[in-house]
C-alpha cells in the first residue's frame, strides 16, 4: 500500500475532527449534508465497484459475508450507538463517560475497513475503497471530537484519542500485509471475503445514513439533492476505475 494513501488516510480524519471547532454545535445542517452525501457515495461506489468486483470472483459465499459484515455492524453499534452515521449520544448535562467503549468500536469498525486494502483487487478498486473510506471518515471524525468534547475532554486528550481512531485503517492494511506475507499460497479468496465484510459494513452503515439524515424519516429538497450528487460522483468514480 503507498504511504501516500495512509497519510490521506490519517490525515482526513484529523482535518475532519477539526472542524468540531469551527461549525457551532447547535447548527447539525451541515453534519446532515456530510452525512447525506457520505451515505449516498458508500452505497454508490458498494453497488457500482465493489460488489461487482467482488461477485466476478470464484467465490461462493461471499454473499454470507456481506450479511456477516452487516450484523458486525449491527454488533458494534451496541457499544458506539451509531457514531459511525452522526449519532450523538444524549447523556445529562455535566455527566462525564469515558470514551473507551465508543473509541473501541470505532477501531474494530475502522481497522476492518483496511484489511483489504493490500492486494489482490486491481489499483482501481482499492482506490475506490480508499475514496470511499475517506468520504465517510469525514461525517465520523466530526461526530466523535464532537463526543469527546461533550464527555469532559481536553482538546489535548480528544485529539489523541482521534489519532488514535485515524491509525486504524492503516493497522487493518498492515495486519492484511502480514498476513499475505506469512503464507505462500495465493490468499486471494481472503482479500475478497475480506472486502465482502467490508461491504456489508459499507451497507449498514450507508443505510442507516440514508433513513436517519431527517427527522420522521423525512428528506427536504436540498438533502435529496445532495443523495444524488452523492451517487452521482460514486458513478463518476466507478466510471473511472474501469
Amino acid at each position: 500500500m503507498n504511504i501516500l494513501i495512509y497519510f490521506v488516510l490519517i490525515a482526513t480524519v484529523i482535518a475532519g475532527g477539526s472542524l468540531v471547532f469551527l461549525i457551532p454545535r447547535d447548527d447539525q445542517k451541515l453534519l446532515k449534508l456530510l452525512l447525506a452525501f457520505s451515505g449516498a457515495f458508500l452505497i454508490g461506489i458498494s453497488f457500482l465497484i465493489l460488489v461487482p468486483e467482488v461477485f466476478s470472483r470464484p467465490a461462493p459465499l461471499a454473499g454470507l459475508f456481506v450479511i456477516l459484515g452487516f450484523l458486525i455492524q449491527l454488533a458494534l453499534e451496541l457499544i458506539t450507538e451509531g457514531a459511525e452515521h452522526g449519532h450523538k449520544h444524549e447523556h445529562r448535562e455535566g455527566e462525564k463517560v469515558a470514551p473507551w467503549l465508543l473509541l473501541t468500536g470505532l477501531c474494530i469498525h475502522a481497522f476492518l475497513e483496511g484489511m483489504p486494502l493490500v492486494s489482490g483487487f486491481a489499483k482501481q478498486v482499492q482506490h475506490s475503497l480508499v475514496l470511499g473510506i475517506v468520504v465517510h471518515n469525514i461525517p465520523i471524525s466530526l461526530t466523535l471530537m464532537g463526543l469527546f468534547m461533550h464527555y469532559g475532554c481536553k482538546t489535548g486528550k480528544a485529539f489523541i484519542y482521534l489519532g488514535i481512531f485515524a491509525l486504524m485503517t492503516p493497522l487493518g492494511s498492515l495486519a492484511g500485509l502480514v498476513i499475505q506475507n506469512s503464507v505462500v499460497t495465493s490468499l486471494d479468496f481472503f482479500f475478497t471475503y475480506s472486502m465482502a465484510v467490508v461491504i456489508g459494513i459499507f451497507l449498514h452503515v450507508s443505510t442507516s445514513i440514508l433513513f436517519e439524515t431527517e427527522e420522521h424519516h423525512r428528506y427536504n429538497l436540498q438533502k435529496f439533492l445532495t443523495v444524488c450528487l452523492g451517487i452521482l460522483v460514486a458513478y463518476l468514480v466507478s466510471l473511472l476505475a474501469h
